[in-house]
């Protein structure tokens, strides 16, 4: 069992909760003009991440605002590492005059479930990471091969798990199309969190055990119950004597 895990959330969306949320997360993962968000809601965000302690992560995605960066896109790999580029830079803008660092880079929606995957999309994100700042932190899906692509680089990796999504007996997310995709009840979803911190398994929708790594634990801010169910995962961590804090240290 670990003894401390960090609770990250994608913010500067437009959900409507990110001020309720922060004080709740230890890592902001925020929207750089991509799937969502514009230089307003970057510098909102960061200076709500600043006021709270919170680590300041870019969370770049495919340019398509209409399917909120949901959708794949087939683009090469040097347009991936373009588009990352772009965005990630566009935040460290933004931070730096509000006087914050920005940590992290965590991909969104079909960009990061593509770098799960797909070793040429993980390697262009990787590369683009890692030509900005390679003292920078990089998110990715546990077991999948954005993880691996960054350890290539040379890059310090965190392995990400879901509190709201269920999982395949490979390690990867449901598919969100499929209606057994998401896990609605609070209850569920508490303790598949605590298993996967405590025990480094998860239960797949066919019933197997499988084993997974969680550094830090995806809270999506976009839910209709989102900071009830953020407050209640927070306390159930502390509860068990698990600390909360940002991975992107040391």
């Amino acid at each position: 069992m670990i003894a401390a895990i960090d609770l990250n959330c994608d913010l500067g969306e437009g959900a409507g909760n990110d001020e309720a949320l922060m004080p709740l997360i230890t890592s902001a993962n925020i929207a750089c003009a991509g799937h969502a968000g514009d230089e307003g809601t970057m510098r909102t965000t960061v200076r709500l991440a600043l006021r709270h302690g919170v680590a300041v992560g870019a969370h770049p995605g495919f340019a398509d605002r209409e399917q909120f960066g949901r959708r794949e896109l087939r683009l090469t790999p040097g347009e991936i590492v373009a588009l990352v580029r772009e965005q990630v830079e566009s935040l460290r803008t933004v931070a730096k005059s509000e006087g914050a660092r920005v940590t992290h880079v965590k991909p969104h929606g079909a960009l990061y479930n593509l770098a799960a995957r797909d070793a040429s999309v993980a390697a262009a994100i990787a590369e683009a990471v890692a030509d900005i700042d390679d003292r920078l932190w990089l998110y990715g899906l546990a077991g999948g091969e954005l993880l691996i692509a960054g350890r290539a680089r040379g890059l310090r990796v965190v392995a990400e798990v879901f509190a709201d999504r269920t999982y395949q007996a490979d390690g990867s997310l449901t598919p969100r199309n499929r209606p057994d995709a998401l896990v609605t009840r609070t209850d569920v979803s508490i303790h598949q969190v605590l298993r996967m911190v405590r025990e480094s398994r998860v239960r797949a929708t066919d019933g197997t055990d499988v084993a997974i790594v969680a550094d830090t634990v995806c809270l999506h801010g976009d839910g209709e119950h989102a900071v009830e169910f953020a407050c209640a995962l927070r306390d159930a961590l502390l509860g068990k004597g698990i600390d909360v804090r940002s991975a992107c240290v040391g």
